[in-house]
């Protein structure tokens, strides 16, 4: 599909120094686009992976306190990261409306 006018910038799927977001100005087939496809993929499968590891600890009742809040933490980065590849696919998907 050809695209006429600039693109938008893609927002990578890490982050910055101090968390800021990173943006990416291309066409979307160069290396940088390659590894941040690769990155998304990665982060959606961990998500993946952690809500099956979600729902047999929240099935065990002999989860500590501190092995909930553990899985807690690494729910709530993998939330972000999820987060992430959706704002960022959204708005790519926006210009192809």
């Amino acid at each position: 599909m050809s695209h006429d006018g600039p693109r938008p910038a893609r927002l990578l799927p890490w982050g910055g120094p101090e968390g800021k977001p990173c943006y990416l100005l291309s066409d979307g087939t160069g290396p940088l686009s390659r590894l941040a496809d690769t990155m998304e993929t990665v982060q959606l499968d961990m998500a993946a992976d952690l809500l099956k590891h979600a729902e047999d600890r929240l099935g065990d009742d002999r989860a500590t306190p501190a092995q909930l809040r553990y899985l807690l933490a690494r729910m709530r980065e993998a939330l972000a990261d999820v987060h992430r590849v959706a704002e960022s696919r959204g708005g790519r998907l926006a210009v192809h409306l």
